[in-house]
């Protein structure tokens, strides 16, 4: 008899007709799996098999619109979830009120979006972790207790979802029963089959479970997925892909990712039309021919985009791809290649004044702290040789362990993203906000540029989510936002020759620092922001309290 061994995630929810849904599932063998939903919506498909494990994308039809409706998973005809002794309400799938879409001059339903990024896998239930609690256990927690509670429409998970680089004492001990841990890579995972850990680790965690099984959520990866500073610059990769590791190591990073993450980001019709998935799907073993796509998306990011584009009635998410899309060459630096400015261009542009509210998703924030932003494209500078071989060599060594690494590190893309939100924000057809949602550096903030729009533009970074920073990083960021930071910054420009940033801005909100998440409910023209950190309460419990709630549409 089949049995479920991860999942189910509720992923894509459709938007444009409120009648369809898909829901991932790894089952433990081939089978048919199964969603039923108590309004009598459902579908069925056969599992796929990549590396010996099963796994299904179960595309679920006949749902109505404005409705909320239970569901439950079967395999074989026999139902695996919810779970016999499960503790948690019912899974639900929840469609869009009206199905209104950008342009149609139907109304729209307004959506509540959720996000965050770095979470490492909570410790087992009645420990302690040394980063607090966290916040998505949190946040489930108390959408469990609470039916009456407001839901987010959708999570976003804005990359290191999972640790490759960084493991729990469980997960080592695991690893040192399958092979030796002198050996590189050392206490890192090696190949799919290691990966596959990393997702039982943080998706069987009970309150995580239940929350993606009931909240779609979409995603998209950051250098942790794979490795830290995963594609800094030309030099490191070179360096990596001459170590014996190495490949095996991206390739079951990118193969992980597809099966766990990337497919749900999709659509039904953007399933349908994926080449990939039909010929896995078809195959009695996907492992080859996914192998071979992510040696090609190794070798060459061209051949393939993990970004992709979402709209929620008016609003519309651009996802992007800030890691596997670069160009590291140091003459011609991007943080996205040709192919993928254009896709960025194009779907911010297309549309323009039919939808109220856009949201780019980068796991990197685009506006830093002044001091860090001036510090990145100074060593950018020295790294391209602009004050010599010696320079260079240490903008090298900097890059690396300072991570200097974000949008201002790739001065070209940072002056083409701030071109492209002002043009997309000025005029009489903007919409009413422009934010960048990001992640990554294990703090939370609310930046604004300083520029000529129509529509409210935002910074908005909010991380981790179950993670901590040392003291030290945490003075350096307060420093950054700082009068002082500004003046040091200077100093950086000046050696660099690189002169001022294109544009200026402020921070209107933080720093917080703590594992937190922030929600962005958007409505017609008004945009509110929330942010909310877990904190201990009592001796094992946790809850989530706000540190900030703010109408983005009303001056500040």
């Amino acid at each position: 008899m089949a049995g479920l061994r991860l999942g189910p995630l509720l992923r894509h929810v459709d938007w444009d007709t409120g009648r369809s849904a898909t829901i991932w599932v790894e089952a433990d063998r081939p089978c048919t799996a199964e969603v039923r939903c108590a309004d009598g919506a459902g579908g069925s498909v056969r599992t796929f098999q990549i590396a010996g494990h099963h796994y299904a994308l179960v595309p679920v039809t006949g749902l109505s619109p404005g409705a909320v409706t239970s569901y439950e998973v079967l395999l074989d005809g026999v139902r695996v979830w919810p779970l016999p002794d499960s503790r948690f309400p019912a899974s639900t799938i929840t469609t869009p009120a009206v199905a209104g879409t950008a342009g149609s001059g139907r109304p729209a339903p307004g959506v509540r979006v959720t996000f965050g990024s770095c979470r490492q896998a909570a410790p087992p239930a009645g420990r302690h972790g040394r980063h607090g609690p966290d916040a998505l256990d949190t946040l489930a927690a108390r959408l469990a207790a609470d039916p009456e509670a407001v839901r987010p429409d959708v999570l976003l998970l804005l990359g290191d979802q999972v640790y490759a680089d960084a493991l729990s004492a469980e997960t080592r001990q695991w690893l040192a029963a399958r092979r030796d841990l002198r050996e590189a890579p050392g206490a890192q995972v090696a190949d799919y089959e290691e990966y596959t850990r990393l997702y039982y680790e943080s998706w069987l965690d009970p309150e995580i479970r239940w929350l993606l099984s009931t909240v779609p959520s979409l995603h998209i990866f950051d250098d942790h997925d794979v490795i830290d500073d995963w594609n800094t610059s030309a030099a490191w990769l070179a360096e990596m892909r001459a170590t014996p590791w190495w490949q095996e190591r991206v390739l079951s990073g990118l193969m992980s990712y597809w099966v766990y993450q990337h497919l749900g980001n999709l659509s039904p019709a953007e399933l349908e039309a994926d080449a990939l998935y039909g010929e896995i799907r078809r195959a009695p073993d996907g492992t080859d021919a996914l192998r071979a796509f992510a040696a090609s998306a190794d070798a060459d990011p061209g051949t393939v985009r993990w970004s992709y584009r979402r709209d929620f009635g008016r609003t519309r998410l651009l996802m992007v791809d800030t890691r596997a899309a670069r160009v590291l060459a140091e003459e011609g630096r991007a943080m996205l290649d040709p192919a993928e400015r254009q896709w960025l261009r194009d779907n911010a542009l297309a549309g323009h004044g039919g939808y109220d509210h856009l949201l780019i998703g980068s796991s990197l924030p685009w506006l830093m702290p002044p001091l860090i932003h001036d510090a990145e494209t100074w060593n950018a500078a020295v790294c391209r040789g602009d004050r010599g071989e010696r320079w260079a060599r240490i903008g090298e060594d900097l890059r690396r362990r300072s991570d200097l690494e974000h949008w201002a590190a790739f001065p070209a893309s940072f002056a083409m993203l701030s071109d492209l939100i002002e043009e997309v924000a000025t005029g009489p057809r903007a919409p009413a906000t422009v934010a960048v949602l990001s992640g990554d550096v294990h703090h939370a903030y609310v930046a604004e540029p300083r520029i000529p729009t129509t529509a409210r533009v935002f910074q908005l970074t909010c991380s981790p989510v179950h993670n901590s920073i040392h003291t030290a990083v945490k003075w350096g960021f307060r420093l950054g936002w700082s009068r002082a930071g500004r003046w040091l910054g200077r100093g950086f420009t000046r050696h660099g020759r690189t002169g001022r940033p294109p544009l200026s801005w402020r921070r209107t909100g933080g720093p917080w620092f703590g594992n937190q998440l922030m929600t962005l409910s958007l409505s017609a023209r008004t945009a509110r922001l929330q942010l909310h950190q877990a904190r201990k309460k009592g001796k094992n419990g946790a809850e989530l309290v706000a540190l900030l709630d703010r109408e983005l549409t009303e001056a500040v």
